[in-house]
């Protein structure tokens, strides 16, 4: 649920209150303490939280199950192709509560240790851009689209640069390693799921208990 459209939501709310509130013998001095109070609330949730107290909510609400499910299915491509590449995996994080209980402003995180040095040789770097876009590919083979990864294609692009590849070939590269992990993760898709399942299974939430993963 984003922040608009909490936002949007907020205010719909209201507009029914205005309505209906004299039909029930509501207060308006009510209705515009409630809209305050729920619009004052999603302001500083976005000013100083980054919205992270709308994800939460979205996440405990009866269709967050679907949200932390692509969320799980992201970061599982991570953590398959990363025990492919034999890249060691610091923990997985999965949903809003997960990161900010950790200290971070994030939807999910698969975790590496960082390479030992800033500029790398090209075959590495093929490794990293292989690990890097699984979540995207996990994503676009079981929705058939992507939408996280954001924050993985920067810092791609951020490797490549610092190694002193120029653009072109680091594009190429990265199609490539695109291909392959498509492929890899086409191969694996069962395992891609029951990962996804027991990460899912794993994640916190807002008035759950998560379990530990097996």
């Amino acid at each position: 649920m984003t922040q608009p459209l909490m936002a949007g939501l907020a205010v719909l709310l209201m507009s029914v209150l205005a309505l209906v509130g004299p039909a029930l013998s509501v207060s308006p001095w009510w209705i515009t303490l409630l809209a305050a109070l729920g619009l004052g609330s999603l302001s500083l949730d976005a000013a100083r939280y980054g919205g992270r107290g709308g994800h939460l909510l979205a996440e405990a609400l009866p269709g967050g199950q679907a949200r932390l499910r692509r969320i799980a299915v992201h970061e599982a491509g991570h953590l398959l192709v990363a025990e492919a590449e034999a890249m060691p995996v610091k923990r997985v994080l999965v949903g809003s509560l997960a990161c900010l209980q950790a200290g971070l402003q994030s939807a999910g995180c698969t975790e590496f240790a960082p390479p030992e040095h800033a500029k790398l040789p090209a075959e590495e770097l093929r490794r990293w851009s292989r690990v890097l876009q699984a979540g995207m590919a996990a994503e676009a083979l079981l929705y058939g689209e992507e939408r996280g990864g954001a924050d993985d294609r920067a810092l791609l692009g951020r490797l490549w640069g610092i190694s002193g590849f120029d653009v072109d070939t680091a594009q190429r590269e990265l199609r490539r390693a695109r291909r392959e992990v498509d492929l890899a993760l086409r191969q694996q898709r069962d395992s891609l799921e029951a990962t996804a399942e027991r990460l899912l299974e794993a994640a916190p939430r807002l008035g759950r208990t998560a379990n530990a993963p097996t």
